[in-house]
């Protein structure tokens, strides 16, 4: 799937909430429940997230936002995609413009229960730095740093 990626501004908070939300919930258990209630995150993207980090939308052809990233200096601090979307390569185009940006290598989180973002993580060629037990995540559920170094 070709997707339209492109930055996101202030008028797109809503839309990078929307994202973010629904692409966390349709990862049913392989990631915990979130502590935030709905309206707190979507505080956050509209107050922290979308002003002060890097955030980039991909629609897919039909013009619907499938997928949202956001880099935060050398770090990949979200990257979501809506259940119906996922296995498009939307993701893939998101980490290939990540690398872009950040060429001298790149640094993540995932759940280690998460074993599908590792899977397509490792695929894009990052490997495990470390492995926590979560104390150090809000969650509180263990999970693996990864890097990608060009």
């Amino acid at each position: 799937m070709s997707a339209t990626i492109r930055r996101a501004g202030p008028d797109d908070a809503r839309t990078v909430a929307d994202v973010l939300l629904r692409g966390r919930v349709g990862a049913g258990d392989a990631i915990p429940p979130g502590v935030h209630p709905d309206h707190e995150v979507r505080e956050w993207v509209a107050a922290v997230v979308v002003p002060t980090r890097e955030v980039w939308l991909a629609a897919d052809p039909a013009g619907e936002p499938s997928a949202v990233m956001v880099i935060d200096g050398d770090w990949i601090d979200q990257l979501y995609v809506v259940p119906e979307a996922t296995g498009r390569g939307l993701g893939s185009q998101l980490v290939e413009l990540a690398k872009t940006r950040s060429p001298a290598g790149l640094q993540l989180w995932t759940f280690v229960s998460n074993t599908a973002a590792q899977r397509f993580y490792e695929r894009h060629g990052f490997t495990v730095a470390e492995t926590t037990d979560g104390s150090g995540n809000e969650e509180r559920s263990p999970d693996i740093r990864y890097t990608w170094q060009p």
